[in-house]
Parts: structure tokens; sequence; C-alpha cells
């Protein structure tokens, strides 16, 4: 009888052993790690972002097909917001300096909203010190290189993290959701802006959260039609411990939050719902927690599948905050599941005592809700760096295929973001890449986020200018310098001016070619353009920028230090086709429609010191 059983269950070993090599052949699940890698291409040499205020790169492409353009917002060290604009089109790309001398802090990144006539209308907010929002709107339908003056939208509570919706159901206000009022997850809706650019706020702020713990922090998206749906935590992850992972919606027609099974949580502007991280809460909401670890829970992204099941990449944070495991938490109809996708280190940055649960950062595919793109520590060609990733998860919570993005990188590849509304747009994915020591510059850190924007695509910002070299001035001491040139008589031309300024003396004129005169206001530092020294432009950016943050201690205090005028700048004044564009650093400033007769003449001012060259072209 020993025998007889040993002979079964040798067979019925084998059985299994050919079954399951049977079934490893052709199952569809077996995780397959490839290798596609991405060639990054630079955006911004200086830029960076927070992952809370979205979307801060998005894709535009309207119905009759004359705009099909990509918008990257970020911010740089020296506070100055920027973005950068890519044209299908044409091919051409600019960036355009959005607000200069702005808090050097990468909370403070701009976010877009396409409005209902193709404008672009770019918000932004300090981080957390100053009631209020700023923003600017495009002049032309999709074109950001030409931009309003700077309005602001006051706001009684200190703001962070502004995210911008429209929705069809309700196509003349447009929604702000952002950490507000008692820092918590806050929504007000405004009126459209006309033509004269402004907007009223016809209902809240209303805080639509109430945690136990102070700083929930929440990631926003919409359906386009009739929801916002917000995913949030009970606080930070770095003084909460257990930290919960909620999800709620809005019903923009009836004005309630509601949870995943579109239960009534209350109705906003008359309650204000109550989370708590405990046993209790999640048997009296099951449907409204997505997660009830108890460990550190924080998020990067929320998202709609097409039949509107909401996705969210989520990071667990050990106790002590050495090892970040990233998740893919998807509503499958019935019930949330939770996908582990990697172990995603510590925190990826090089100032080892704060912030330890930045993680390296996700996204998920809005297109292609089951691919998240991950940022993970690599041993490569540099050692240990932070490489993308993108991981596909199936509809039974299985990660099939790991795919290889970036590879021997020499700097960090960290928060990572895929372009939104990007439908059949070569461009998908951005990110930063670099050196991150803190989120905001001060004396503690000075180099503050010394990181690039890269994208999959080449959008890489290049300045043309014509092809005839008309005068070209190099390297001249101060003792030196020519004021006054002459030149062949044109009616299009470039100047390129790098030169060294004197600080003490920053006001009035700094050169003039022709009938046009380019200045910087004595009392503001703002740089203005006068025609016949009749019609005066003036610009909305400082001639200087930020960095008195590098001697000033690290807060968030809402001090407006004095801007740094600049002992050093290129210029850049281009005129085509009666239209007059100034370049400040590389940045589109101010685009001017006016006719100027033909020039054949430049004067230098005494502002400048030294001219470190001077080169003026013609098509």
């Amino acid at each position: 009888m020993k025998s007889q059983s040993r002979g079964i269950h040798h067979l019925q070993f084998i059985s299994c052993v050919l079954l399951i090599a049977a079934t490893l052949t052709n199952c569809t699940h077996l995780q397959q790690t490839q290798k596609t890698e991405v060639k990054p291409y630079e955006v911004a040499r200086e830029g960076a972002w927070c992952w809370f205020a979205d979307p801060r790169a998005v894709h535009h492409q309207n119905e009759d097909g004359t705009i099909n353009k990509s918008y990257i917002g970020y911010i740089d060290i020296h506070g100055n917001i920027k973005a950068t604009q890519h044209d299908f089109k044409t091919g051409q790309s600019n960036e355009v300096l959005i607000r200069s001398y702005f808090q050097p802090d990468d909370h403070d990144n701009p976010t877009f909203l396409i409005l209902p006539d193709d404008r672009v209308m770019i918000f932004y907010s300090r981080h957390t010190d100053e009631p209020c929002f700023y923003y600017r709107i495009s002049k032309t339908p999709g074109d950001i290189t030409s931009l309003s003056q700077e309005y602001k939208i006051p706001t009684k509570f200190n703001t962070t993290y502004p995210s911008p919706f429209i929705l069809s159901d309700d196509p003349t206000h447009f929604y702000i959701c952002w950490r507000g009022i008692s820092w918590h997850p806050t929504i007000a809706k405004f009126t459209v802006p006309t033509t004269n650019e402004t907007t009223e706020c016809v209902w809240g702020p209303y805080q639509m959260v109430q945690s136990t713990a102070s700083r929930p922090y929440a990631k926003y998206t919409s359906n386009g039609k009739d929801k916002i749906m917000l995913a949030y935590t009970t606080g930070h992850p770095d003084p909460t411990m257990p930290n919960y992972l909620y999800y709620n919606y809005i019903d923009i027609n009836t004005l309630e939050l509601k949870d995943v099974k579109g239960n009534v949580l209350s109705k906003i502007g008359e309650e204000i719902y109550h989370v708590a991280a405990t046993p209790d809460y999640k048997n009296t909401y099951p449907d409204a927690v997505v997660d009830p670890s108890p460990l550190r829970n924080w998020l990067w992204q929320v998202v709609l599948d097409q039949d509107e099941n909401p996705a969210i990449a989520m990071v667990t944070i050990s106790a002590d905050k050495t090892s970040h495991d990233y998740y893919y938490a998807k509503w499958n109809g019935e019930s949330w599941t939770k996908t582990f996708l990697a172990n995603g280190g510590g925190h990826f940055h090089q100032s080892p005592n704060i912030e330890n649960c930045y993680s390296g950062g996700m996204a998920i595919d809005d297109q292609n809700t089951s691919e998240v793109y991950c940022s993970v520590p690599v041993t490569g060609k540099y050692g240990t760096v932070y490489e993308l990733i993108k991981y596909v998860v199936d509809d039974n919570n299985t990660v099939v295929t790991t795919d290889t993005i970036t590879k021997d990188s020499e700097f960090n590849n960290a928060r990572p973001y895929i372009i939104s509304n990007r439908k059949d747009s070569p461009l998908k994915l951005t990110w930063m890449n670099g050196n991150y020591y803190d989120w905001i510059v001060s004396r503690e850190r000075p180099l503050g986020f010394c990181t690039s924007i890269y994208a999959d695509y080449d959008v890489t910002p290049i300045v043309k200018t014509g092809q005839k070299l008309l005068l070209q001035y190099d390297d001249v001491q101060k003792d030196q310098v020519k004021r006054d040139f002459a030149f062949e008589n044109v009616d299009q031309f470039d100047v390129q001016l790098n030169v060294q300024l004197d600080t003490a003396k920053y006001s009035g004129s700094l050169l003039t070619i022709g009938d046009i005169t380019y200045g910087v206001d004595g009392t503001s530092l703002k740089p203005y353009v006068a025609i016949k020294n009749q019609d005066v432009y003036n610009s909305t950016n400082v001639l200087g920028n930020s960095d008195i943050w590098q001697v000033k201690p690290r807060s968030t205090s809402g001090n407006w230090y004095a801007p740094m005028p600049f002992s050093n700048i290129n210029l850049l004044i281009s005129y085509r086709n009666n239209v007059l564009t100034t370049y400040i650093n590389g940045s589109i400033d101010q685009v001017i429609t006016t006719e100027i007769e033909t020039v054949s003449n430049i004067k230098i001012s005494n502002v400048v010191d030294r001219i470190n060259s001077l080169n003026i072209f013609s098509n």
C-alpha cells in the first residue's frame, strides 16, 4: 500500500508540475520586464513643482483644429513662475515668464484652466501664507505668450494648491479646490472671465472636510460633466499615524459631498463632513474609506477610468519613515482593491533630516488607467539613482509588466506627471531631474530645488533670430563701452544684449532702438517699453529675482522681501510683422502689437556697466 501510495503521489506531483508549466506558458498574468527606455529631453534647465496643485501641465486641441498645444508649468529657485508652450502645428516652443520675484517655493507651481473660448487661465499662489490666488489669462485663444495683467482673487484664508475645473453641466462657472480654510479641503465657484478678464466668486469658499489631524492632503479630478472627485488623507504623514486614505466626490448640481456609492455625506456650505482614522469611523462610513492603514498613507493622484471608477496612486510609509511602498488602489464597483507595485526606498532627496515622507513619486496615465509610473531607486552607472519604471496592472489586480523608462541617469528622476488631456499628442510624460535639497530656498538650504524639467518629447524652447548679422560687439570693459551704434536700415530686427548693470543706477532707459526705448521703473523695478516716448507698455514682472531668500530664514511667514536687481542680464528685443517681443533671460516677458518705422541705430545708457555681447540681426 505504501508503494502504491508513493506512485499515486508521484503521478499527482508530475501532473501538477505539467499543469503549472502549461499555465505559466499561457498565463496572461505573468509579470514581464521590458526595456523601452525613453529619451529624456530637457524642457527647462531650472524648474520644479509640488504634486498637490494640478493640472501642472495640460494639452489643448480645439474642435476646429486651429489649436494643438501643450503647456508645462513650473517654478525655479529664483522665484520665477514659468511655463513652456509647445505648438504641434508649427513645432515651435516658447518659455513664458508668468510671474517673476515670487516666493521661491516649489508649492507655488502654476496650474492651468482652458476656458470655453480657448483662452488659457493660469493660477498660482504662495505657500500657505497669503489669503489670495493670482491669475493671468492669455490674450489670444490657446497662446500664453501674450498674457493679461496679473489679477488677484482674495480668499480671506491662506491658500495653497489651486486645482481649477470647468464642468459641462455648469459652463458659465469654474470651480477651484484648494487647501484653504483651517488648512483643509476647500471649494468655491466663480464666474468664467469675460473679455475684461475679471471673475467673481458666486458660491463659497466652503470647507468641505474636517479631520482629526491638522492638515489633510487632497488630490482632485473630475468627470468633466457634473462631479469633482477628491481623495485625501487624515493629515500629513510626518506627524500622523495611522493616516487613512479617503475618497469622496462633489455633485455640482446638488452641491453635496458623497461617498463612492453616491451616499450623501454632507451639504457643502451648510455642514462640514468630519473624518477620523478610527475603526468606529470606518464602520460608520465604510464606503468613504479607501485604505485604513495603521501606518502613514499619502497619495499622488486620483483618476477615473472609462466607467468613471476611481483609481488612486498611493504610498504607505513605515512607522520610522524609512520605507515607502507604492500601491495602486482601484474601485471595482463594489469595493476597493489594492495592488503592491514596488518599494520606493526612503525619501528621494539629498537632505537627510527633513521631509522623510517625500517619496520619489507616482503618476497614473489618465487615458490608460492601468498604467502607473513610479520613481524607484535603482543601482546603475552612477550608483543608486531614482529611475522611472512603468507598471501595468490587469483587471485581476496583478502587475503584468514592468517597463524601464529611464536608465543609468546621473541624477534622480522624480515627481512624474502625465500631461492632462493629451489625447493623441506624442508628448506624454514629464518629470523633475536633478538634486533636491528643500521645497523652499533659504539660508538653511540655499540650493533649494536644483532640478530641471524633463519630458519624453522634444519641446525645448529655442529662440530664433534673423539670419543676417548686422552688428557684433563682444567683451567690452566698463571704461571702453561704446554707447551709440549704427547699422543697416531695417524694418525687422532682433537685438541680443548680454550686459552687466549698475544696480545703483537701476532706473530709466537701458537702451533705445530707433523710436523704441526699453527701460526700468526705479520704484517698481518693472521694465517698460516706450514707443516714440508716447505709448508706454509696462511689464507685470520685475527686472530682478528672489535670490534674497538665500540669506533669509526658512519659513512661510508671508514676507515679501525686496527683489534683487539683476547685476547681469540677457535681453532680447525682437520686432517681426508689427509684433514687438521682449525676452528676459530667455523667457518671453511682453508681446506688444505696434507699428514701428525702420531703425538704423541703437543707444546704450549708462545703466549698463559692461557689454558682454551685443548682436543685431535682420531677416
